[in-house]
């Protein structure tokens, strides 16, 4: 591999969004900057992005975006105004940076991200590399009355279409995408580069669960145990609503735990935690019907965004017996531990354009979590029913998977064998990391144009 190394070269990144809510771009800057790239990354830093991109010793430089200030216009000239302030910004950060060799853009968003990025490219002899990984007018067609056919979506598809088509190298995050770009796009040279799990997410053992579960315990009501009968008992330490540790500091599950079922959200339209409700909903009223059978159940769903008040004021007004919710927002180490210590996930990501795949459930498995899936045309090519996890299309068939998942739980014989062919295939997946697939699909890219 040395010698596919990369030349000293500087890196320009771009995200017209959150630095530290875009875990892809990131490990393009991470493995960039091991290939003696000097890296700058311009964009939002809401979030804190990963360590060693803010590390003192890193050649990374983060050039932080100006937000948006909120302005109390139409819907239409509120777009309006955002794109011309957005472009704006974005021109100002990217004349302030050293002359990079590249520019590596998250698309979408496209408008004005390849706009500015292509004339600047052009003006300063830089090549333009996208990294696709969503189409920028189908999630605009969410918002709108006429969906795709509105006037506004239409010819963002041509912004899209046209000035995307005049990069020089293109990467994209599933097959189906490639051929979209390749059949109606008229873009041929784009390279499949599938998410994977960095090392962070590992499957954990006990111990890691039960610091977990204490650590969280500080916060969440939901995590500590329900009465002090557990530390009065001869021999326990500490003790959790999931697992106690013993004086001799071993750890065990407790008989009676709760299970727990996880998902991560940016809280967008391209999610309908509807149906996540419905079927809890069915959960709850089953669980009730047979309670010797199912366990209470503790819904964890992590993450920030638009659409986060209206659901929470939702399950506010539910008063639910069996099952429960805890909405924290964590740190990365914190998410990365609480996704190996769950029970089973949940994905509703369905995908405006159809062709893009959820980095959640990549993570989930990097952590040997089994997942439940919002079933779309491309989501064959990472979720594998019965495989690695189950996939549904309405809160019926998620309601099933449920209950076929935490029946007699912990205990059910009748699934050991499905959950040693998850084991056996989550394992598989783990055995290729982000750090290699890039060094096998994505190096030699850059080395081709440099």
């Amino acid at each position: 591999m040395e010698d596919l190394f990369l030349p000293a070269i500087n890196a320009c990144i771009v995200v017209l969004g959150d630095i530290g809510r875009s875990p892809r771009m990131q490990y393009h800057a991470c493995s960039l900057l091991e290939h003696n790239c000097t890296v700058e990354i311009i964009g939002y830093q809401e979030t804190e992005p990963l360590e060693e991109l803010c590390s003192q010793h890193s050649k990374c430089k983060i050039h932080c975006l100006t937000p948006v200030p909120y302005v109390n216009f139409t819907p239409t000239l509120k777009l309006i105004f955002k794109t011309i302030w957005q472009s704006l910004s974005l021109l100002r950060a990217l004349f302030s940076i050293n002359r990079p060799t590249f520019l590596l853009v998250q698309n979408p968003p496209g408008i004005p991200t390849l706009m500015i990025c292509y004339l600047y490219c052009l003006i300063m002899r830089s090549k333009l590399i996208i990294d696709w990984h969503n189409y920028t007018y189908t999630i605009l067609a969410l918002s709108m009355k006429d969906g795709e056919r509105n006037l506004l979506c239409r010819f963002a598809r041509w912004l899209e279409c046209y000035f995307g088509g005049k990069a020089d190298a293109h990467f994209c995050v599933t097959k189906a995408m490639q051929m979209d770009l390749n059949n109606n796009w008229s873009i041929s040279n784009v390279t499949v580069l599938y998410d994977r799990p960095t090392p962070r997410f590992q499957p954990i053992d006990l111990y890691k669960k039960h610091d977990i579960f204490m650590k969280l315990s500080k916060s969440y009501s939901q995590f500590r145990a329900e009465t002090r009968d557990d530390l009065e008992k001869i021999g326990v330490k500490e003790s959790t609503a999931f697992t106690q540790k013993l004086h001799n500091d071993i750890v065990q599950y407790k008989a009676d735990r709760n299970a727990i079922l996880i998902s991560s959200t940016s809280w967008t339209p391209d999610e309908d935690f509807g149906i996540l409700l419905k079927a809890l909903e069915a959960y709850e009223n089953n669980a009730l019907q047979h309670s010797q059978d199912f366990p209470n159940l503790l819904c964890i769903i992590t993450g920030k965004g638009p659409q986060k008040d209206e659901f929470v004021g939702k399950i506010e007004r539910m008063k639910w017996v069996k099952v429960s919710f805890v909405m924290p927002w964590l740190d990365f180490e914190d998410y990365c531990t609480l996704l190996a210590a769950a029970d089973l996930g949940v994905c509703l990501h369905w995908s405006s354009s159809g062709y893009d795949l959820p980095m959640k459930i990549v993570d989930m498995f990097g952590c040997g979590l089994p997942v439940c899936a919002y079933n779309f045309k491309c989501l064959d090519e990472l979720v594998k029913p019965h495989q690695n996890g189950f996939v549904f299309e309405n809160h019926q068939q998620l309601s099933e998977h449920l209950n076929f998942w935490f029946e007699k739980f912990p205990n059910n014989a009748n699934i050991n064998a499905t959950k040693q062919v998850f084991i056996k295939h989550l394992q598989e997946f783990q055995g290729l990391r982000w750090r290699e697939n890039w060094n096998t699909h994505a190096l030699g890219i850059f080395n081709k144009y440099f």
